[in-house]
């Protein structure tokens, strides 16, 4: 393509009386060694990485992000080249323009080129959240795929693909409560949260998957910001009267077309209430103790429409299951503040207190 049209296809998009993107221009001809993540929250969330080239920046959109394992390859779909001064761009692309939605750097840093090619790319990326050697490699069509050659980066280890969550035993308040915390125990479906950027599964241990049946719960991925994380928590559908209410969520959970399931979430919306975090970032956290993972997943700070991570209360448990028996729930869950996750067990560390 001709330099002055490397730009065409990015301007013809756009209308730059309504959008604040830049309209840019065509720098040198240096090859540049520049290159930006931005998260874009439109329609679908995905990553879009650009890397300065020609006096521009060739760019690719990911929609799982960029892989930290060698063993797994991700979809990254060659996009028109942007003006080099969208490196810098952040901010609010208005509904009804092209990519309507959300711009937030999420890295950026420096590369090197080894190949750059019309139907492959490698490149080594210097960042700060992403380091390591890299190909880009063409399907069919701008249809590429993104591969990491390095090795994981130290002590990174992959998500489980499965996990049976730990289960609490029939139980007293502790009498060193101290040394405890107490939740609420919701009335609803235990699930697995499984995050990883622009994807997750929820699963009902092994057996059953709710994906598909509970679809706004997806949106936790937005405030995950692409890390990916492990979530274990119930998902409960919330009465009128501000309860569990078991009746609502079976229904909801009996839908079995797509046309049902969106009507329902308008008519009987529910949540994923997290209230512990298993992994994150390439970290397995199941040894970790109850109030480090705790604290964890307090700092993801997540909150919104289809999804809480509500505060434990440490100590007082019996003022605490007391209240909670004068709102009629069903029950409160005490945990031990020390004690590390045991998949699949059923354990005195935590009691189910009712």
């Amino acid at each position: 393509m001709a330099r002055d049209d490397k730009l065409a296809r990015y301007r013809g998009k756009r209308s730059f009386a309504e959008t604040p993107e830049p309209a840019g221009a065509l720098a040198g001809e240096g090859d540049g060694g520049r290159f930006v993540i931005q998260e874009h929250h439109a329609r679908r969330l995905h990553w879009d990485l650009r890397l300065e080239r020609d006096g521009v920046l060739v760019s690719w959109a990911l929609p799982r992000g960029v892989p930290s394992d060698p063993d797994e390859n991700r979809l990254a779909v060659h996009t028109e080249d942007h003006p080099l001064s969208y490196i810098d761009f952040h901010g609010e692309i208005p509904a009804g323009q092209y990519g309507a939605g959300t711009m937030e750097i999420w890295d950026s840093g420096t590369y090197e080129a080894e190949k750059f090619e019309p139907g492959k790319v490698v490149v080594r990326l210097a960042g700060e959240r992403v380091n390591g050697r890299y190909a880009l490699f063409r399907t069919r069509g701008d249809d590429w795929m993104i591969h990491r050659m390095d090795p994981p980066e130290e002590g990174w280890e992959p998500m489980p693909a499965e996990l049976e969550p730990m289960l609490a035993s029939p139980g007293r308040v502790p009498r060193d409560d101290a040394d405890w915390a107490f939740e609420i125990r919701w009335e609803g479906v235990r699930a697995l949260a499984f995050c990883e950027p622009g994807h997750l599964r929820l699963t009902v241990g092994a057996s059953e998957e709710l994906t598909s049946t509970f679809p706004e719960v997806r949106g936790v991925l937005e405030q995950l910001h692409g890390r990916p994380a492990l979530l274990d928590g119930v998902v409960v559908a919330f009465g009128e009267d501000g309860r569990p209410d078991a009746a609502r969520l079976e229904h909801r959970r009996a839908a079995a077309s797509d046309s049902q399931i969106r009507r329902l979430r308008r008519t009987t919306p529910l949540t994923y209430v997290a209230f512990d975090l298993l992994h994150l970032n390439g970290e397995a956290l199941l040894d970790r103790s109850y109030e480090e993972r705790r604290a964890l997943l307090d700092e993801l700070g997540l909150e919104g429409e289809a999804w809480q991570a509500p505060a434990y209360h440490r100590g007082d448990g019996k003022a605490f299951a007391a209240a909670s028996r004068e709102r009629s729930l069903a029950g409160v869950v005490a945990k031990r503040l020390a004690s590390a996750y045991r998949p699949g067990r059923r354990s005195r560390d935590w009691r189910e207190i009712r």
